[in-house]
């Protein structure tokens, strides 16, 4: 497709049909020149693709569902999360489907947000390499990702009218930056503008953002695509370099024609945005040709299943109550509804219709029922909206009687989706009636959490002595968690955000939502465990934070060299042994600290990670790399990346807060000034 050659010849008119959708999920076509119809689909966990069925009714196929994208983060796997990019390109191709819409990578600023479980992590740096492995999953078998939501889009409440006014560094080092680190490692074809407005200016419409900063600083070479319906004045969009606004929309068209005659868009400007959206389309059809055919789906659910039983994450154990075994326990109290019919994703556009649902519940009973006297009790009902306990006084009978009980507890469908924010970071008061009553009768209660991000647990966490949180970990989560809970596998997830003791303890609880105009960042870049660990906040499960049922020790830190200009690649190496008789995986932290810097920074940021594999008594030397950009922050007066000379410590952790090894490096910097 020689594209100069087909913009020559498509009439004004074409052009204008163009950058617009020619329904809610595809592009327009112009049969004459060969232009064909390109299809985008929503994700990101899981393919959602309509279809009109025999009836001329909107129908969604079925389709895998792997976990949310916050229990993805919780594996700190790049290697599996970019496995799981390569299977979702693969129901893509199935589907036919040229533009997955994911991943979503803003950055979880409070735990509120009511679409926190489709977003990675508070950390710029892990949420943007995560979302680097994902695309580069994706866009290997050429199927296109729209990275979403560029940018600042951290609430739900008031989403189309809301300004997050952000100062410059904010910004760059926490909002921008997994974008950045994203756009420049992985080269995603499109990019999805936010529904909020940034400093005053609508997403859509903002030349700094999408022209500035994207194109030329970035040199992003893909289009822009509108969130559906964020597009408010489709002239100061065109004129920011936004070509297609989706979904369809019929004021569009006459908006540019009107525009154009009065010259306040040019036919540069017009040209432009089509010659970008015409090299995309020319770019899916020639890997459409390039397309396997040989695609086995049956592999996906076993996919599901490991990433899962890498993201379920251990929160509490205390007197080894988990995992569950003969030696411990042989009557067991299964509590909850959730049990039996869990949550296993949030709502909102990216719901998945699941190929299959497990409950844990059947899963246990089939894994260790012949080991274990089981009883079941539902406790409450999820089909209510007032009071859900239920049989309360058979539950109580139920743990008061058996050697463990485990309570299913969550956050349904109506408390963590699209549109609207969390009320609250706790638990329905009826699920903390229920565990503390079950607690008071069984000394050995263990909760099982299904929600997609932070809980507060305070009324209770003293009460119990075991806590699994599963997030939504997708529809293999039963066997997972079944796994799990009796030792058949080893929980190696940790959490990529902070569990705050209550929502009040959050940096920006003062400032959210907003005042019905405006959220002000006033935080800044104290944001998640930067604020909590730099004025030593007590939390209740720090950054990073993930228990095994083995141990493991780190020794022997190595920093070659010790002293660096900014041009040296810096190698950091230790030992970590597993020291116990489990089989297991442990996720390696390494943070950066500037201690001689003359501007605020955070005691401590992530800078590297790596997840290591050890058999029992089996010692792995780790490799983690650094580079001038692990040490810079971003220079207010130089408009600029910055990078001081000084010293900086190297802290080598099983979390934010339990830092195993640290060593020191000097940075010599040729511009040492701040």
């Amino acid at each position: 497709m020689d594209i100069k050659q087909i913009i020559s010849k498509l009439t004004f008119d074409e052009k204008l049909n163009l950058l617009t959708g020619k329904n809610v999920w595809e592009t327009v076509e112009v049969e004459r020149l060969g232009i064909p119809s390109i299809t985008v689909s929503d994700g990101p966990h899981g393919l959602r693709k309509e279809y009109i069925d025999s009836n001329n009714r909107t129908r969604t196929h079925d389709a895998t569902c792997f976990p949310t994208s916050s229990a993805m983060a919780a594996t700190w796997n790049r290697n599996l999360i970019n496995r799981i990019g390569k299977a979702l390109a693969e129901q893509c191709i199935k589907m036919n489907v040229d533009i997955l819409l994911g991943p979503a990578i803003n950055i979880k600023r409070i735990p509120l947000c009511g679409r926190n479980f489709e977003y990675f992590s508070e950390d710029p740096y892990l949420a943007g390499e995560l979302s680097a492995e994902y695309i580069n999953g994706v866009q290997s078998l050429g199927i296109g990702t729209c990275l979403k939501h560029f940018a600042a889009n951290n609430q739900e409440y008031d989403r189309h009218y809301i300004s997050s006014d952000v100062d410059i560094r904010t910004l760059r080092e926490i909002y921008l930056k997994p974008f950045e680190i994203a756009v420049k490692k992985s080269k995603p074809w499109a990019v999805m503008c936010a529904y909020n407005r940034l400093n005053g200016i609508y997403c859509s419409e903002n030349k700094f953002l999408l022209n500035g900063i994207l194109r030329d600083e970035w040199d992003f070479k893909g289009i822009v695509i509108s969130d559906w319906g964020a597009v408010y004045n489709r002239t100061k969009a065109l004129q920011a370099t936004l070509e297609l606004e989706m979904p369809f929309s019929a004021k569009s068209k006459p908006t540019l024609k009107e525009a154009y005659d009065k010259m306040e868009i040019t036919d540069i400007e017009i040209d432009s945005a089509v010659e970008r959206l015409l090299d995309l389309i020319n770019k899916i059809m020639e890997q459409k040709n390039a397309h396997v055919n040989n695609i086995d789906l049956s592999q996906h659910d076993k996919l599901a299943k490991e990433a899962a039983l890498e993201s379920i994450t251990l929160l509490k154990n205390d007197d080894n109550i988990l995992p569950i075994s003969k030696n411990n326990a042989s009557k067991i109290a299964v509590i909850g509804q959730y049990a039996k019919e869990p949550i296993i994703q949030g709502d909102g556009s990216s719901h998945v219709y699941s190929t299959k649902i497990e409950s844990p519940l059947d899963e246990i009973i089939q894994l260790v029922g012949k080991d274990f006297e089981i009883k079941f009790s539902h406790a409450y009902s999820t089909h209510r909206t007032m009071s859900n306990v239920d049989n309360l006084r058979d539950t109580l009978i139920n743990a008061s009687t058996a050697d463990v009980a485990i309570v299913f507890v969550g956050n349904n469908h109506t408390i963590e989706t699209e549109s609207y924010d969390r009320c609250s970071m706790k638990l329905e008061s009826y699920f903390e009636k229920i565990i503390l009553r079950v607690a008071s009768k069984n000394p050995n209660t263990i909760v099982v959490i299904q929600a997609g991000s932070a809980i507060d647990m305070s009324s209770w966490i003293d009460k119990v002595k075991g806590v699994v949180f599963t997030w939504y970990a997708g529809q293999s989560s039963g066997s997972a968690t079944a796994e799990v809970l009796f030792g058949r596998a080893n929980p190696c997830g940790k959490i990529a955000e902070t569990f705050p003791l209550e929502v009040n303890d959050t940096p920006s609880y003062l400032t959210y939502p907003s005042n019905g105009t405006s959220s002000w960042y006033l935080e800044g870049i104290m944001v998640g465990y930067r604020f909590f660990d730099t004025i030593n906040r007590e939390v209740l499960f720090p950054f990073g934070h993930g228990l095994s049922y083995t141990n493991f020790e780190y020794s022997d830190l190595q920093i070659s060299p010790m002293q660096a200009s900014e041009d040296d690649e810096i190698y950091v190496q230790f030992k970590i042994k597993n020291t116990g008789n489990f089989a297991g995986k442990e996720i390696v932290q390494l943070y950066i600290s500037d201690i001689s810097t003359k501007v605020l920074r955070p005691e401590k940021e992530l800078k590297n990670f790596d997840k290591v594999y050890l058999q029992p008594r089996e010692e792995k030397l780790v490799n983690l790399k650094l580079d001038k950009s692990s040490f810079m922050y971003f220079n207010t007066s130089l408009n600029t990346w910055h990078l001081e000379s000084g010293i900086f410590h190297i802290l080598i952790g099983a979390s934010s807060r339990d830092i195993r090894l640290k060593g020191e490096i000097i940075i010599c910097s040729s511009t040492n000034f701040s």
